[in-house]
């Protein structure tokens, strides 16, 4: 029989602030796994020595499956099952605290009581909480020693994300905004849709313990190839339908549009998109997460740890294979331990929810321990090898002649690729270099070991390799080197003026025939329009080292650049008796500067003043201008401004108003876009006081 409905008082404000989740905005009660929690109730009448509580969780709770308790009162909290303790008691109601397992499924629970008071059994609903992961907990697979470790990969719902190339590193802010609105039940919902809980929703809730399985099921559905996951990857370089990768500031807008349109996958994503979504999902549900920029990052197709770049006679870069050396690719790092793999390989793991290639017949990637991939361990779960290959494979660089379908080494490089690895300081909003965590120093003996150790243990070693270089390709020792130099600066809106340095390295003279390119691409290298060409014949007297100036105007790249802004430059040099040179520069151009001023001091809930201020750098006119401002508890949702065209050189100033939600450092993301300009992003820290 049902009982009366008894009230409920869940504590939230002391049960939040000990199991740090103070910054849920929600009235549902959200804590943290292997830890107590305080509920008072009323409404049964009897001796509290008789209450059976029940917690159950998912489509067809089961003791089997650990997905459902039955516990009574116990005289102190248990540290294998759940368990409840009493606090105390008062004529009409009775406080306990309430503890789960350090293992505990995570999700929502419903919570029941169960009372034999008149001689029938009466079950009466107490009503729901969450219960996430706890970093701060000793016995947790998530426990991060280091408390501002906690702030940062938890808590902080700000990041900066690494971009550009490994001449020029750049960085933007991103709002990941775990904590805002809705965030969590959606989070919760994406575990739901997933093509694991479709097939067998009991099995899948049983394993939601462990955060390696669910960080792997997520890597798969922050994307929305094979299960209509959360965002839509688009590396064409043209956007109708969607909105350009480019433009988005936070993972908010993007989360509440998946379900808003009835879960339909958000158009468009790029790497960094699928990584800050999968950091926003991961922190919400108490996994500390942070995303990772790997420079020149191989994307290697077919497992061979090489990659495979091909040029014609004119410099084009062509599209040949399916291999290819991305300026940049983003993806996350979860903390947990390996209980599969040992204590040696616990600690960071890598987790890619980029769609690039399928791991058990499905876009996902991960985890793949950190330490497994720099001890070259590529035969451990999950994705090793390919992991591995995007910081440590050799590239090689090839002539292609498509009417004899011959190809030519060029040359070979086993240093390029996994270059000035970075992510965000912890506490700081710098830049911190993580490569020597992921390989020993490039070009040293131990470097080269653990890439023979890979190629064996993945059976490269002793198979006969079809894309190897036979005798005749060889790479032969050029007689001239050459290397393109940045003069002057790299923005758009201004010339692109570079130097193209040959190099004799012979005792006699040679001639050379140079011909060069410059294309606009994506992040990825992938030509999208060509800007400019050009030839020239030189002769270079013994040792001499000659400069050529390139001037590429603005008003010439401008309608063929893409917003990722960034060129490659080629130059195919065809020395007479001797080998081909190929020389290579990818560009990435800086956008004007965008300047914001907070106007006054910042407190919570009360009205401050910030100022936008763009000048127009070209001597053309800009038109639809907009301004986009975002930041967790300085606004909500995001401010969108339209404003007037800018004459050349005109200075444009705009306004608006904050009132701040919550004391502390806050970020405030501003992003502001013309017809000249594509998503000219800069980010504020703005101190809130009380």
């Amino acid at each position: 029989t049902a009982a009366t409905q008894p009230s409920t008082d869940w504590h939230l404000k002391e049960n939040a602030r000990e199991h740090h989740t103070s910054k849920f905005s929600g009235d549902e009660l959200v804590v943290r796994r292997g830890q107590a929690f305080t509920v008072t109730f009323s409404g049964t009448e009897q001796p509290e020595q008789n209450l059976i509580f029940i917690a159950e969780t998912g489509p067809k709770p089961s003791k089997a499956t650990k997905t459902l308790a039955t516990f009574g009162i116990s005289s102190t909290a248990s540290t294998e099952g759940w368990s409840a303790v009493l606090q105390s008691t008062s004529s009409s109601s009775v406080s306990i605290s309430i503890s789960s397992p350090h293992n505990a499924v995570i999700g929502r629970y419903r919570l029941s009581v169960q009372s034999t008071a008149s001689g029938s059994p009466s079950t009466a609903r107490l009503g729901t909480f969450v219960l996430l992961f706890n970093p701060w907990f000793s016995g947790d697979d998530v426990f991060m020693p280091s408390e501002a470790e906690c702030e940062e990969y938890v808590l902080e719902e700000f990041g900066i994300i690494f971009a550009g190339n490994k001449n020029h590193i750049s960085g933007f802010g991103w709002n990941f905004g775990q904590f805002q609105g809705d965030i969590l039940d959606i989070c919760l919902s994406i575990m739901d849709r997933s093509l694991y809980y479709r097939q067998d929703p009991v099995t899948d809730v049983s394993h939601r313990h462990d955060p390696r399985y669910l960080g792997r099921v997520l890597s798969a559905m922050v994307n929305a190839n094979d299960d209509q996951g959360v965002v839509l990857g688009n590396w064409s370089g043209t956007y109708e339908g969607g909105k350009n990768p480019t433009s988005w500031t936070g993972s908010g807008e993007i989360l509440q549009t998946w379900k808003k349109s009835g879960f339909k996958p958000v158009r468009y994503g790029q790497c960094w998109v699928f990584a800050a979504v999968l950091t926003t999902v991961l922190r919400c549900l108490g996994i500390p997460t942070r995303t990772i920029t790997n420079f020149s990052s191989a994307h290697d197709a077919d497992g061979n740890l090489r990659v495979d770049e091909f040029y014609d006679a004119e410099g084009n870069h062509l599209e040949r294979g399916a291999d290819s050396i991305w300026n940049f690719h983003v993806w996350n790092e979860s903390w947990f331990t390996r209980n599969d793999l040992g204590p040696s390989y616990s600690g960071w793991q890598v987790l890619d929810a980029t769609p690039q290639e399928e791991s058990g017949g499905i876009y996902q990637c991960g985890p793949a321990s950190r330490n497994a991939i720099k001890e070259g361990e590529v035969d451990l779960e999950y994705d090793c090898p390919f992991v591995f290959a995007e910081v440590n494979a050799d590239c090689m660089y090839w002539n292609y002649d498509s009417a004899t379908g011959k190809k030519t080494l060029i040359l070979s490089k086993s240093t390029e690729i996994g270059e000035s690895i970075s992510t965000k300081a912890v506490g700081r909003d710098d830049r911190v270099d993580v490569t020597r965590d992921y390989k020993y120093e490039e070009g040293s003996t131990k470097e080269r070991d653990i890439f023979k150790k890979a190629r064996k243990k993945l059976g490269l070693e002793d198979k006969f390799d079809p894309t190897a270089p036979t005798q005749e390709e060889i790479e032969q020792k050029p007689d001239i080197s050459g290397k393109f130099k940045v003069a002057g600066s790299l923005e758009v809106g201004k010339d692109l003026n570079l130097l193209l340095v040959l190099v004799n390295l012979q005792p006699h003279a040679k001639t050379v025939h140079v011909k060069m390119t410059a294309w606009s691409t994506l992040y990825t290298r992938r030509p999208v329009r060509e800007i400019w060409k050009d030839s020239i014949s030189v002769t270079l007297s013994p040792k001499e080292e000659k400069q050529f100036p390139i001037k590429i105007k603005y008003n010439e790249y401008q309608q063929q650049l893409t917003t990722d802004k960034t060129i490659q430059v080629t130059a195919i040099c065809h020395v007479e008796d001797g080998v081909q040179v190929l020389v290579q520069r990818n560009i990435a151009l800086d956008n004007p500067a965008i300047n914001v001023q907070v106007l006054g001091e910042a407190k919570v809930n009360k009205e401050v003043d910030v100022e936008v201020v763009f000048t127009n750098p070209i001597d053309a006119e800009v038109t639809d201008c907009v301004l986009q401002v975002e930041g967790s508890d300085l606004l909500t949702g995001i401010l969108e401004l339209r404003i007037p065209p800018l004459k050349a050189s005109e200075k444009s100033s705009t306004k608006f108003k904050l009132i701040p939600s919550e004391a502390g450092p806050k970020h405030l993301l501003v992003n502001f876009s013309c017809d000249k300009f594509a998503d000219i992003k800069t980010f504020k820290m703005v101190n809130v006081t009380n």
